[in-house]
C-alpha cells in the first residue's frame, strides 16, 4: 500500500512536470519582450524564481545525503523522487529568468517580495523558512540507518512546509499563468508528501518537528 502511495505521489510530481514541459515556451510566448509584460527584477515572478531555485537546491542535496546514509527502499525511492522533482522544477525556474533576461541572484533579501525580507536572517545557512541549518545538514551526513531516515524525513517535512508556503505567495502575488499553475501543482504535491512523511515518522515511533 504504501509503495502504491509513493508511487502516486512520484506520478503526481511527474504529472507537473510534464504539464510543465511546455511551460517553458509558454512562457516565452507570454512574456516575449521587455514591454509586453515581462516582470521585472523585483516582480515577484522574479522573486519566486530565484527563491524557490535556492530552496529547491537544498532539497536535492538533502535527498542525496539520505540516499547514501540508508539502504531503507521505501526512503531511498522517496528521497529519488523528491531529487528528480526538484531539481528539474528549479531548471526551469532558472530558464524562466534566463528567459526574462534577469539576474538570478538579487541584492535584496530573500522572500522580499512576499513582504518577508530579512524575517529569515539566513543564520547558520538557513536563508528562508523551513531551510535546514548547516548544522543539521551536517548531522545529516553522519546519521545512519533509522536515524538517518526519521532526520531526513523531519528536515523535509520542514522544507516542503516553508516551500508550500512560498508557492502560495506566488499562487497568490505572481502575475504571469503558467508560473501561477506550476505554484498550485508544487502546493498540491508537497502537501501530499507531507502526509506520506508523517506516516513513515509514525511507523518509526517519530513525529515532525513542529
Amino acid at each position: 500500500m504504501r509503495r502504491q502511495q509513493i508511487g502516486w505521489v512520484a506520478g503526481t510530481a511527474a504529472a507537473v512536470l510534464v504539464a510543465a514541459g511546455a511551460i517553458t515556451y509558454a512562457v516565452a510566448e507570454e512574456t516575449g519582450g521587455p514591454d509586453d509584460g515581462t516582470p521585472s527584477a523585483e516582480s515577484a515572478d522574479a522573486g519566486f524564481a530565484r527563491d524557490m531555485a535556492v530552496h529547491h537546491q537544498q532539497a536535492v542535496e538533502m535527498s542525496y545525503i539520505v540516499r547514501d546514509r540508508t539502504g531503507n527502499e521505501e526512503v531511498r525511492r522517496l528521497a529519488y523522487d523528491i531529487a528528480q522533482t526538484q531539481a528539474n522544477q528549479r531548471g526551469m525556474l532558472l530558464g524562466w529568468l534566463d528567459l526574462w533576461g534577469l539576474p538570478k541572484v538579487s541584492a535584496e533579501p530573500p522572500m522580499t517580495w512576499m513582504g518577508m525580507g530579512g524575517m529569515a536572517s539566513g543564520k547558520d545557512g538557513a536563508l528562508m523558512p523551513g531551510m535546514a541549518t548547516n548544522t543539521e545538514l551536517k548531522k545529516l551526513g553522519t546519521l545512519k540507518g533509522k536515524q538517518a531516515e526519521i532526520f531526513y524525513l523531519q528536515l523535509m517535512t520542514d522544507h516542503h512546509k516553508g516551500g508550500i508556503h512560498m508557492a502560495e505567495g506566488c499562487v497568490s502575488k505572481c502575475t504571469v499563468d503558467v508560473e501561477k499553475r506550476l505554484a498550485q501543482g508544487m502546493v498540491d504535491a508537497q502537501q501530499s508528501e507531507i502526509e506520506l512523511m508523517n506516516g513513515m515518522l509514525k511507523e518509526r515511533g517519530a513525529a515532525p518537528r513542529s
